[in-house]
């Protein structure tokens, strides 16, 4: 695979961290051990500074350059993993029953990692990098937590660029989409409160599960008919549970969900109508329903002068054959959304050889693209950062 030599050099230890972070996942805020090692190996590489503790358990370094620029450039890294059970029976697969890293925020770690040892050593830039391992990107607010403990007062970013693993089995082919790439999101919980009753005679209550699997269909009409067709958005209810018994009509049952959008008027309006119709609906039925929806993600936006630089450095790396223009919006979502509306950034993904899916037990990162992103990473640095002939 296309790297700089000098990663190159040490890929077969970036496979050997990546595949340690692997066999030992960690939630989000939970990321304990991956935190350690990052600053201990940050330590090792001759980062001129690191800082533990913002947002929990995350971890910023700073790297200056030979130029004596004022320019700061961001790179970021999540670390956290998702609860699901491992079903690869790799050798390194996790040793934590019930957590995997099946996003690959292992390698998105590790990439940086190696990045920042690059740049330690060689510091061909005037400025200053900025490494960036974040906790709690799935879905827990560790961007949030980060910047409201201070990440960029303490360490002011003039931009900032962030990655993803793509497993799409095209190893190094980066794709980035300038503007609006990926969806913002809500996640809500709704409560119906019914009146329990004997199975045999519902007649005597008010029974939640028939309410609440009607709340179901309702909710289903809002993106079809109230929201603009040009509007991408998604509703979902992921979760339904009522009741434990065969002859009772429970009390109450649950939903919840996500909403996602591009639009902030679009997301107003969903919930608007979230509420209207389980207002509706628990007048219609004389009972009362419970709305809790709530924003996650913010709405990722990449700056298209930025865009086109990362395009361009990644050129560099992995050839401009292997570099793409994306024009697809995603409706997943990444909270370096979160970053970026205080910094102007980008963000991209990189393919491997992986084909599993992300969030799937049986997920393979593809170790042989770890120096590609790691490259990528510490090539936009020193593009960003360029070291003037005056200098």
């Amino acid at each position: 695979m296309p790297a700089l030599p000098q990663i190159l050099a040490y890929a077969d230890e970036l496979t050997a961290i990546r595949r340690d972070l692997h066999a030992n996942p960690e939630l989000g805020f939970q990321e304990h051990r991956t935190s350690g090692i990052v600053q201990k190996l940050l330590a090792e590489y001759g980062v001129d500074q690191i800082k533990a503790g913002l947002g929990g358990t995350g971890v910023v370094g700073l790297i200056k350059g030979k130029g004596n620029g004022s320019k700061r450039v961001g790179l970021r890294a999540d670390m956290d993993a998702l609860p699901i059970h491992e079903t690869t029976n790799l050798p390194y697969a996790s040793r934590n029953p019930g957590v995997m890293h099946a996003c690959g925020h292992d390698s998105h770690t590790t990439m940086l990692l190696g990045a920042a040892r690059y740049l330690a050593e060689t510091r061909d830039f005037s400025g200053t990098a900025v490494v960036i391992f974040q906790p709690a990107e799935e879905g827990l607010g560790g961007a949030r937590k980060m910047i409201a403990q201070g990440l960029f007062d303490q360490f002011p970013c003039d931009e900032i660029f962030g990655m993803h693993n793509n497993p799409n089995g095209k190893p190094g082919l980066f794709k980035i989409k300038p503007g609006k790439a990926m969806a913002g999101a809500c996640f809500f919980d709704i409560k119906v409160h019914g009146i329990g009753s004997h199975a045999a005679m519902p007649d005597d209550g008010r029974d939640s599960i028939v309410i609440a699997a009607a709340l179901v269909g309702e909710l289903q009409t809002i993106v079809s008919r109230n929201v603009p067709p040009a509007k991408p958005a998604v509703l979902s209810v992921t979760t339904f549970h009522a009741g434990n018994a065969y002859n009772v009509c429970p009390t109450t049952a649950t939903l919840s969900g996500t909403v996602r959008y591009f639009h902030d008027e679009v997301r107003a309006l969903i919930e608007g109508r979230m509420r209207e119709i389980c207002s509706g609906m628990a007048r219609m039925h004389g009972i009362e329903i419970e709305l809790d929806i709530r924003n996650i993600f913010d709405v990722l936006e990449n700056d298209a002068d930025l865009s086109a630089a990362y395009l361009a450095a990644a050129s560099e790396i992995v050839g401009s054959d292997n570099t793409l223009i994306s024009q697809d919006l995603v409706m997943g979502s990444e909270d370096f959304s979160d970053m970026l509306k205080h910094v102007p950034g980008a963000y991209c993904t990189l393919g491997h050889g992986g084909t599993v899916a992300v969030h799937n037990p049986g997920y393979v990162f593809d170790d042989a693209v770890l120096s590609v992103g790691a490259s990528v990473m510490a090539r936009i640095v020193e593009r960003r950062l360029q070291i003037e002939a005056v200098e």
